[in-house]
């Protein structure tokens, strides 16, 4: 069986727990998509890690990690991070690299810097990771697969011929020292020796398991609204972060993936820029930052303080709707319990009229939220483990969230760890 955990919103919402969490009783977990641009945090016996390229299951030692062919692979971060799970006495997990994953090269790292900075103050808030530069030339079919590291002539001939179209831009557009073909040469035999263990026709390989029942979880980054066609385009990423690419950057038939688990968050939170309706501002946004998630909202690759807001209904409903969700996770519902009241974003009036249902992106910018506000529990509700046993205040405020956006809420997460989880029966079915 397949199943996909993705986002809902703009990225941040609790991904890597609810993997970690359900990887326990899986036997495959995949990234298909994104590159280190993002990350997710992770609690567990070992400590607290933030993964980037890594899939959560990396902690398990039943778990095979694979790196799909959709994702855009940074060789020397990926060893790097493995080396940083081993150090603090993590077993070296199974990995496999999909032959036909593409590689964030050097260069991609470089252009996407010298983009921010000549676009200045109308940059796009890019993690300066590489990734629009890598999927643009993997989409103009100049970029370079792992496979194409084994053959020797065709990666001399590609270096010479892709160096001389990046030289012109570096040259004229963004006045940067030139790339010499040589040293990238070296660079890719470095990758290629450093990568050789782990790499495999990773689509036969989960062909084959999913033929013997085996459980595969494909693992999302980032969310719908950050999607580069479904999103808040252009304050987007460059890979589609929706459970249906999970087929695509995977290698798998798209009518095998059963159930799609769609990770919400309990408020908003989002980093970098882009249309935010629900968002809050000042000492009331500090201090949601400060509570919330595990040591506080900030980034996981960039540490940048997260944007804050209230949970946006709209949005949610519109993330659910286009990931195909089966179930919502339900996260960081903890972090609510100091509020008297607890606002909701249930509407958004543009241009004077109200609708629930989410625009493109000029409409979004003019749009206001409309609130609601629901009184809070007023208490601590980490070790809780059954959904009777929360407060009944607290149980309105998921049982209003869900008729709102429409998809069942069957797990919810009142704490950092895998084990601070509640599962529920839904009254709404998918």
């Amino acid at each position: 069986m397949i199943k996909a955990v993705v986002g809902a919103n703009w990225g941040d919402e609790g991904k890597g727990k609810i993997t970690d969490m359900l990887a326990e009783n899986a036997d495959i977990v995949v990234r298909f998509q994104g590159g280190a641009n993002a990350g997710h945090t992770i609690v567990n016996k070992y400590g607290k890690f933030a993964l980037h390229t890594l899939p959560s299951g990396v902690f398990y030692d039943h778990i095979t990690s694979i790196i799909g062919n959709g994702v855009a692979l940074n060789i020397p971060l990926l060893l790097e991070e493995v080396r940083s799970l081993t150090d603090r006495n993590v077993p070296m997990p199974k990995i496999l690299v999909s032959d036909r994953a593409q590689i964030v090269m050097p260069y991609h790292i470089l252009f996407d810097q010298y983009e921010e900075e000549r676009l200045g103050g109308k940059s796009f808030g890019s993690t300066k990771s590489g990734i629009a530069p890598f999927y643009s030339d993997k989409y103009a079919k100049i970029g370079f697969q792992v496979s194409e590291l084994f053959d020797e002539d065709t990666l001399k001939e590609k270096v010479e011929r892709v160096v001389g179209l990046k030289n012109i831009m570096l040259e004229h557009l963004y006045h940067k020292p030139l790339i010499d073909p040589d040293e990238l040469l070296n660079t890719l035999h470095g990758y290629r020796d450093e990568i050789a263990p782990f790499v495999a026709d990773v689509s036969s390989f989960l062909y084959k398991a999913n033929k013997e029942g085996k459980t595969i979880l494909l693992e999302g980054q980032l969310g719908t609204l950050k999607d580069p066609d479904h999103g808040i385009y252009p304050m987007v990423t460059s890979s589609s972060t929706l459970a249906a690419y999970g087929a695509i950057g995977a290698g798998v038939a798209p009518y095998d993936i059963k159930q799609v688990i769609t990770v919400c968050k309990a408020y908003s939170s989002a980093v970098g820029a882009g249309a935010f309706v629900s968002e809050i501002f000042g000492d009331e946004a500090d201090e949601l930052r400060r509570r919330g998630g595990d040591g506080g909202e900030y980034g996981a690759t960039t540490g940048r303080p997260r944007r804050m807001g209230w949970f946006d209904c709209v949005a949610s409903k519109y993330g659910c709707r286009l990931q195909g969700t089966t179930d919502v996770a339900f996260t960081v519902l903890d972090v609510l319990g100091y509020l008297d009241e607890i606002p909701v974003c249930v509407g958004y009036e543009i241009d004077g009229e109200i609708t629930t249902d989410f625009p493109v992106t000029y409409k979004l910018e003019k749009a206001k939220p409309v609130i609601e506000k629901l009184p809070g529990w007023k208490c601590d509700i980490r070790g809780i483990k059954k959904y009777e046993d929360l407060p009944e205040k607290c149980r309105n405020y998921i049982e209003f969230i869900e008729e709102r956006i429409g998809f069942p809420i069957t797990m919810v997460s009142n704490g950092p760890s895998r084990d601070d989880i509640i599962y529920r029966e839904s009254a709404i079915k998918a």
